[in-house]
């Protein structure tokens, strides 16, 4: 930046990661710029540091005002070392930890002479915190820019200040909101909010803040508050329904299962009501508790897990080709998805192909309707918009296909209709073209077994909706090339998805385990016990949605179809239950038809409401009998042995692998781990004899695998 290369500037190095630049105009620029790494993270050792350079700031009469900013491009600072909370042997070493960072930003805040941050790209975790102990914030427009507290999603709360000030400067709903959620701001609602008094084009951005800081002024800019606010937030009375309201909406979403957002309103709370120094102190406290609990660790377990991934190549060694233009075949949903993921996320052109106008007008209107939302909100230009809906064309011939480089077939599960695209692509595209299905069930090999170049076929398997799941399972048949995967395996990458390569095998991974769950569900039913009842008791496991439910989301006559495939090349074990046919023949075939499980429709209310009609249909008489655990553990635990069985086959890569697709695809609760994870939490031991006594009473669909046989027999474990 030019702003830091005057000659008049007299230059002291705090160390690697920090200067102190004096300008002639008497502001001063505390650059962070952490040595080695990509993005700024504060760090415990920088403590003594920072400590430091606020002394001499303190100390020099000269400066008249502190812009403090980043030396990263497009980055300010990404949060606080997760690292550092790893190696804290106790609630106590998380507590100081805590301690430590509050009072460095309580020095920053204190000191006399205006405090501003200029804030370019991500400012998230600790890097707000730090920001909040300034006096004044002013962001870039950067697209880049993004302002927000995710602690709560590792389990954790803002541990250096940031449950006290945010609050105070966006109130306590709007700081609720952000803490809970763990939601990222971009510039213009960080203005709306009042997080920042500012926002500017990065051109102009470190001027703005030498200006502000050289104004005098030390107070943010108040914002504008609504009645209904100033009732709710500036009374006892007011506050006390905002705080119930929020544990409350934390408990229907959480089911308990999550420790920190409680501790994140208590923290609030105890800064309000009490007093500013108890509230400090809460937090800290907090913050050492949850950092220790087992719920935070499978979440930076996780966390530490996909960034580990995205370093890797499909295949180690191969580098992937570059990918400059996309096709994809078929409109609809999961084409409409792909496109749009490809053309917003990747930056990249996609040709579309459909066999008629209204299939294309389908997938372009996926984007559209997302988009538009985005405009509403302001989260985005309307020009920003146009120009991403211009990425995506379409036609009903191959015209455009001839310099494609991937294209992605999302047409209907169909082997021949498959093949035939297959020979088309190969037809009208070039040699090296990649043919990526985005078949759930459907053998890639089978797919391919016409091809002329069947080294170029392989399976890219998206989860529905596109826009928002974020795992791809990549799958190469026997013969596809380590070039073919590793590229495809970057370009899921480009898309914003965590892709897992797994093995050409019915059901591949995700679908694989997630049958014999389902199956057990519908086994359940048939026995009588309630739909409500069991999707409840899955979801209070920590499933984003029970099973009947799912089923009703997905499609029952998809899962019909599923079934016979799973059975035929897996076994018995995956037979489903006999009902499928009644519920097809009533034309039950789920949400898309407005009939299922549950009532759709003008006839369903806000609350979800069980089709009771579905009972005669089945001649069910439903009651609850067995206790909820019961439900959970039967479901649950088959899709823990199938995990196990996969891992042993080689479908997936590792158990690492494994946990991530589960929880990425099909929601498996993240607090557990993933199944892998949550078999180690169980024991093996304790996981087999459950699966044999239930196989004695139930049948041999429960018999525990050789894999985890073995675990238990041994006292193995998988981490």
């Amino acid at each position: 930046m030019t702003e830091l290369t005057n000659n008049n500037q007299e230059n002291n190095d705090i160390s690697n990661s920090f200067s102190l630049i004096r300008q002639d105009n008497g502001v001063a620029h505390l650059v962070m710029d952490v040595a080695g790494e990509a993005m700024n993270t504060l760090k415990a050792e920088f403590a003594e540091q920072i400590s430091q350079v606020l002394a001499e700031i303190k100390n020099d009469t000269s400066i008249k005002g502190l812009v403090l900013l980043s030396g990263k491009k497009d980055s300010f600072v990404a949060g606080a070392d997760i690292n550092m909370i790893a190696s804290c042997q106790s609630a106590q070493e998380a507590t100081a930890l805590s301690r430590q960072g509050q009072m460095i930003f309580d020095q920053l805040e204190s000191l006399t002479i205006p405090v501003v941050a200029a804030i370019n790209g991500p400012c998230l975790g600790g890097g707000l915190e730090l920001a909040l102990a300034c006096h004044i914030r002013v962001c870039s427009d950067n697209a880049k820019t993004a302002l927000g507290v995710p602690e709560v999603q590792l389990g954790l709360l803002p541990g250096s200040g940031g449950t006290q000030r945010l609050p105070k400067l966006v109130g306590i709903q709007k700081a609720l909101d952000m803490m809970l959620t763990g939601k990222q701001l971009r510039a213009k609602q960080a203005l709306k909010a009042g997080l920042v008094d500012d926002v500017v084009p990065n051109s102009i951005l470190i001027t703005t803040a030498e200006k502000l800081a050289l104004s005098g002024k030390k107070g943010a800019k108040q914002v504008k508050r609504s009645m209904m606010d100033k009732l709710l937030e500036d009374n006892s009375i007011g506050r006390g329904i905002v705080f119930k309201q929020a544990a409350k909406t934390v408990l229907s979403k959480t089911k308990g299962n999550y420790p920190a957002p409680l501790k994140i309103i208590e923290c609030v709370k105890a800064g309000i009501e009490k007093a500013p120094a108890i509230g400090y102190q809460t937090e800290a406290d907090y913050f050492g508790e949850l950092a220790m609990t087992e719920v935070s660790k499978q979440l930076r377990k996780l966390f530490f897990a996909t960034t580990e991934m995205k370093k890797e190549h499909g295949v180690i060694g191969v580098a992937p080709e570059k990918v400059s233009k996309v096709g994809v075949l078929g409109g609809g949903l999961m084409g409409g998805g792909i496109a749009f993921v490809t053309a917003t996320k990747a930056k990249l052109p996609v040709r579309m192909k459909d066999i008629n106008h209204k299939g294309i007008s389908h997938a372009l209107k996926y984007g559209y309707d997302i988009l538009s939302k985005k405009v509403k909100r302001r989260f985005m230009r309307h020009s920003e918009m146009q120009q991403q809906l211009a990425m995506v064309t379409g036609s009903t011939e191959y015209t455009g296909f001839e310099n494609l480089d991937i294209v992605v077939e999302a047409v209907f599960e169909d082997l021949s209709l498959k093949q035939k695209m297959v020979a088309d692509v190969e037809q009208h595209c070039k040699e090296t073209t990649i043919f990526a299905s985005n078949t759930s069930s459907l053998p890639i090999g089978q797919i391919a077994e016409k091809a002329q170049r069947p080294e170029n076929v392989i399976g890219l398997h998206y989860f529905s909706p596109v826009d928002k799941m974020p795992l791809a399972e990549i799958i190469a048949h026997e013969t596809t090339s380590d070039q073919t995967i590793s590229t495809t395996v970057a370009f899921a990458k480009k898309q914003g998805k965590t892709p897992i390569v797994v093995k050409d095998k019915a059901g591949f991974y995700v679908n694989r385990i997630l049958a014999p769950y389902m199956n057990e569900a519908a086994r359940l039913l048939l026995a009588n016990e309630p739909v409500d009842v069991l999707d409840k008791a899955l979801v209070k496991f920590g499933f984003p949605v029970g099973p009947m439910q799912l089923l009703d989301e997905v499609g029952i006559d998809i899962g019909a179809k599923i079934s016979p495939i799973l059975s035929a090349e897996l076994g018995k074990r995956f037979d489903a239950p006999d009902a499928f046919d009644k519920l097809i023949g009533d034309g039950r075939l789920g949400k898309k038809a407005s009939k299922g499980f549950y009532v759709y429709g003008a006839a369903a209310k806000k609350k979800k409401t069980v089709d009771e009609s579905v009972y005669k249909l089945l001649n069910l008489e439903p009651k609850t009998r067995l206790a909820q655990s019961e439900i959970i553990n039967r479901c649950v635990y088959l899709m823990l042995n199938e995990a196990a069985q996969c891992l042993d086959e080689g479908i997936i890569r590792n158990a690492r692998d494994g946990d991530i697709g589960a929880i990425f695809g099909i929601g498996f609760p993240p607090f557990t781990g993933g199944p892998f994870s949550y078999i180690d939490s169980i024991g093996a031991d304790k996981l087999v004899a459950q699966l044999n006594q239930w196989a004695s009473v139930h049948g041999d669909h429960f018999k525990p695998c050789n894999a985890l046989v073995e675990m238990a027999e041994k006292g193995l474990r998988y981490y």
